[in-house]
């Protein structure tokens, strides 16, 4: 069976309806029962030990913050209401939230080491506060702008414009042809990184062409047929994932030099090989399973594009 992507499968209801009543997320504040995960400078609170988990905390951690924080409703598990609460304005937030074998770590690092609904929720929760961090003052006429709706809009006093938060899409696709695969290496890449070519897409643009468009500016190959994989909550800060298979028409590569800075085509088994671990004889690398590129990689490497849905 198909597993979640890291970061994808949040378990929390995110009750659109019941979040336009501001009374009733005052009350959700106000419950003893409601949680509350507090993040500082966007990292997450996570327990110490063989089996981590996020740590969790009650409305009382409010009282620690100047006007009481930035929150915003997550959902509902079980009626129990969720928030992401900021508390980067602490000096440290271990000590001051009362926490014991707590640390806070890196949200790409807990990934994979915490349970998957939990690093579902933690996606949503890192994306949301940092697009309220960003989204302080209105885009139309600088006023400051106010959260409501359980923090899923803020609304300018000055001139009524609601914002909105926005997820960007990103096409990242496998390239193939026969019984290789191409992989790109980009300026900056840690070590001999090598991963799937990606891009942004264009207003106005289809998954296809934006998968086709990107392919051609990066290695200039043209591709024939196009394949859905899996898509992937980004929370870095909020993007969207959405993976998929290219079929090149030919094996000519023209690498632009300001997109990435090498390509290459590899082999099935020598994918296997940098599966398994460092090659001695490839010195080469991919994105670790954090990452959309390595269950791209790997499901080709498994399957072919018969991996694709």
């Amino acid at each position: 069976m198909f597993q979640p992507m890291p970061f994808a499968g949040d378990p929390l209801d995110r009750v659109s309806n019941e979040r336009h009543d501001e009374s009733w997320v005052q009350e959700q504040l106000r419950d003893s029962k409601s949680r509350f995960l507090p993040l500082w400078r966007l990292q997450a609170p996570c327990a110490d030990g063989d089996e981590p988990r996020l740590v969790w905390t009650d409305g009382s951690a409010l009282s620690h913050l100047e006007d009481g924080g930035q929150t915003a409703l997550l959902g509902l598990l079980d009626g129990v209401a969720h928030f992401v609460l900021d508390v980067s304005e602490l000096e440290e937030p271990v000590t001051a939230l009362g926490f014991q074998n707590t640390s806070y770590s890196d949200v790409r690092a807990l990934a994979t080491r915490i349970p998957a609904p939990e690093a579902g929720i933690l996606a949503h929760a890192r994306s949301v506060l940092d697009w309220h961090r960003r989204h302080g003052f209105c885009p139309n006429c600088g006023s400051k702008t106010e959260s409501f709706e359980g923090g899923s809009v803020r609304k300018c006093p000055a001139c009524n414009a609601s914002h909105f938060p926005r997820t960007a899409p990103v096409v990242i696709m496998l390239v193939w042809r026969g019984e290789r695969c191409l992989l790109g290496k980009r300026a900056g890449a840690a070590g001999n990184r090598y991963s799937c070519l990606a891009g942004y897409m264009d207003q106005g643009e289809t998954i296809e062409a934006a998968v086709r468009r990107e392919v051609s500016e990066e290695a200039g190959l043209e591709v024939d047929e196009v394949r859905y994989f899996a898509s992937q909550p980004w929370p870095f800060p909020s993007t969207l994932m959405i993976g998929c298979f290219a079929h090149a028409a030919s094996d000519e590569i023209e690498v632009d030099a300001q997109e990435i800075e090498a390509a290459r085509w590899f082999s099935r088994d020598e994918i296997a090989r940098v599966l398994v671990g460092p090659d001695a004889n490839l010195d080469v690398t991919i994105p670790e399973r954090v990452a959309i590129a390595h269950h791209l990689i790997k499901a080709w490497s498994e399957s072919g594009p018969a991996g694709a849905k």
